[in-house]
């Protein structure tokens, strides 16, 4: 019986509790890098490289290319299959408690990947936290999410992930992946999307965490009032002074209007 690391390579199974489903679609795979456009130049990070399927096609065009992998089976795997790239590095650790930024130092990060499921959106808002040190980001989603991230004020798709991550990035979808392009094949779509922060918000928020806060409050109970809605935050407010109608549900507010809103909470006492 042949145990060789190529061979084991092969064998290797999808495991549940890392969100595993590998893609095997080769015209996806290059659809999906021609949509990174890696250079030579790039710090290029992939997250959760898997099988290697995506990173065989972006380190041809970046040899020094990083990937974060926390599935130690998988990593003596892409060591052997990359062998003949020596800038080729592998990181151990998961990635909703990798530093991005000290990585980065003071280069800007060019970050993808095929993002596990049951970890895309803390993930998300792991890595908004180092936006400032990040190009671009190119990830494969369960497609409910990409319609989250990009989805607009009165969808039942916009949300808090949604006002958060459109608030930091430009948010693209790209193109739609079937579930027969993995291997297991999921129970759900998936899609591509792109995410570029921005230089500048478009809208800056004066105090970001109390944005984040009165965004994450509101939509808790996302069919209340703001009225009734920004109560746990301030009980005592006079809704009449708001820059937005209060008898409005949060769901139907854009960006700019969470933005308005919590720079006029930044005034009050005690915010």
């Amino acid at each position: 019986m042949d145990n060789s690391p190529q061979n084991s390579f092969f064998q290797h199974k999808a495991r549940k509790r890392f969100g595993q489903n590998f893609l095997v679609d080769e015209n996806i795979i290059e659809k999906i890098v021609r949509a990174i456009s890696p250079k030579e130049s790039d710090r290029l990070v992939e997250i959760g490289p898997g099988q290697g399927a995506i990173t065989q096609l972006l380190i041809q065009r970046c040899p020094s290319l990083t990937a974060v992998e926390l599935d130690r089976d998988l990593i003596p795997l892409l060591k052997f299959k990359f062998r003949d790239y020596p800038d080729f590095t592998i990181i151990e650790q998961d990635a909703l408690k990798f530093d991005f930024g000290e990585f980065a130092g003071d280069d800007k990060l060019r970050i993808v990947g095929n993002l596990p499921y049951n970890i895309s959106t803390p993930l998300l808002f792991h890595l908004l936290g180092f936006r400032g040190k990040v190009e671009d980001m190119h990830f494969m989603l369960q497609k409910e999410v990409v319609d989250r991230l990009s989805a607009t004020p009165g969808n039942k798709s916009f949300g808090r992930l949604s006002v958060m991550v459109q608030y930091h990035c430009r948010v693209q979808g790209l193109f739609p992946v079937p579930p027969q392009s993995f291997r297991p094949a999921p129970k759900v779509e998936s899609a591509i999307v792109r995410l570029v922060p921005h230089a500048t918000p478009p809208y800056p928020a004066e105090d970001e965490q109390l944005l984040e806060r009165i965004v994450n409050v509101a939509f808790q109970q996302r069919r209340k009032t703001l009225r009734n809605a920004l109560k746990p935050l301030y009980p005592e407010l006079d809704v009449s002074q708001l820059p937005v109608d209060a008898g409005r549900r949060p769901e139907t507010l854009s960006v700019q209007e969470f933005v308005q809103l919590a720079n006029y909470c930044a005034t009050l006492a005690g915010c």
